[in-house]
């Protein structure tokens, strides 16, 4: 649960200009409590909700903050009276009352004091509440040497950050946003904080991607804003700290983008799905524009006539790039499959499975959305590929993959 701005809807305005707003109407109201029933309400307020989130009383002065345009006309404010008003423009959301699926896993900046072989973990998530909002949330774990898994508890609360810099762009604003280092990384809630992104971020592809001996984890990600869609990265290199930017050019016109872990040849590359139905290949010296694009893989087996895309980034191995993909088939049920890209040149493909690796079982296929199984990133660990795993938009899951056993699988 966290706390988003409320703002009141208001009905047509009069020919009189100076009409107030309904907003101007509940400071109003506040304003004409006396100074011990504000206080009464105040105290009410946190009995009932302090609990609930961090740093309350604060968020409530942030609110109030930002109410410029209904406080500009008033006199000035005592403390209460400011919390109180912030507590009037705020609502809770569950933002993973709906769903939580579409998973992604990258390794955890931070691995001092585990075990020998072991790997720690952060895995994103798509998390969708009232409204089909979209928002992007995490959780933390280990991988030990066998393979097996340990995904670690929760946090009781959730938070939102903060917004450090917020720059105006052509195609819409980049923003930094800044979490409190005191939060545990589960209580993370990366909320829509654009236009572009007002009725979701989708499906986060994370990978790690290294550049003369520094880590950068990159997300390709589809933000909504309930009339139109478009690709956008975020960045960080400590996940504390969140660059979101739009990206540019006919190749990001659409979602599922997948960027690749380095360098090839001296530019970025990335996997597109640029006509809702084949992969593309796409070259670029700017990270931020992507032009044109090669399709290197066409839907080719029944499970995937309907359409083809990119389950997360590719994952560099000994005998290639391991590119999972899923692929959409009658009653547009979802699968899961691979195809191998040669290390070189990717273009080229040496080897894909003909028939799916993972797809929905009869008793997993009742959910948010029926017949999926969906992954947006997974993970080599020693000789194995740790594949988290959406199923019908209702639970997440893990599988491993022997790469030897998984090479075989492909032709």
């Amino acid at each position: 649960m966290i706390v988003r701005p409320f703002k009141p809807a208001t009905e047509p305005r009069d020919l009189n200009p100076t009409d107030k707003t309904r907003a101007n109407h509940i400071v109003e109201r506040v304003l004409a409590l006396d100074a011990k029933a504000a206080a009464s309400q105040l105290a009410d307020v946190l009995e009932n909700f302090e609990g609930r989130h961090r740093n309350l009383l604060r968020t409530f002065e942030q609110r109030a903050a930002d109410m410029e345009d209904a406080l500009a006309a008033h006199c000035t404010f005592s403390e209460v009276q400011c919390q109180l008003i912030g507590a009037y423009f705020l609502n809770e959301y569950s933002f993973e009352a709906s769903a939580l699926f579409n998973p992604s896993i990258v390794a955890h900046p931070d691995q001092s004091g585990t075990k020998t072989g072991s790997l720690r973990f952060i895995l994103s998530l798509r998390a969708v509440g009232e409204g089909h909002v979209s928002s992007l949330t995490f959780r933390t774990g280990t991988i030990a040497a066998d393979g097996s898994i340990a995904v670690d508890p929760t946090a009781r609360l959730a938070s939102s950050p903060r917004i450090g810099q917020r720059v105006p762009g052509p195609l819409g604003d980049e923003v930094e946003v800044i979490f409190d280092p005191a939060q545990d990384i589960s209580e993370r809630v990366i909320f829509p904080v654009t236009e572009s992104q007002s009725n979701g971020i989708e499906d986060a592809r994370f990978v790690e991607f290294s550049e003369s001996g520094r880590t950068t984890f990159y997300a390709t990600y589809t933000a909504y804003k309930g009339t139109a869609i478009r690709s956008e990265l975020i960045e960080t290199s400590d996940f504390l700290s969140f660059r979101m930017s739009p990206l540019h050019g006919a190749a990001a016109r659409n979602k599922g983008m997948a960027l690749f872990p380095r360098r090839i040849d001296g530019k970025y590359a990335m996997i597109t799905r640029q006509d809702n139905e084949n992969l593309y290949l796409a070259y670029s010296d700017d990270l931020y524009r992507w032009e044109g694009g090669q399709a290197i893989l066409k839907p080719q087996f029944p499970w995937e006539f309907v359409q083809i895309g990119n389950c997360g980034s590719p994952i560099e191995l000994d005998e290639g790039w391991l590119l999972l993909t899923h692929g959409v088939g009658p009653v547009r049920k979802y699968s899961i499959g691979a195809a191998l890209l040669d290390k070189h040149d990717p273009s080229r493909v040496l080897a894909r499975s003909s028939e799916p690796l993972l797809r929905a079982e009869s008793s997993e296929r009742e959910g948010y959305v029926p017949n999926v199984v969906y992954t947006c990133g997974a993970i080599r660990h020693n000789d194995q590929i740790i594949l988290p795993y959406a199923v019908s938009d209702t639970f997440s899951n893990f599988a491993t993959m022997n790469i030897s056993a998984l090479m075989q699988a492909m032709s």
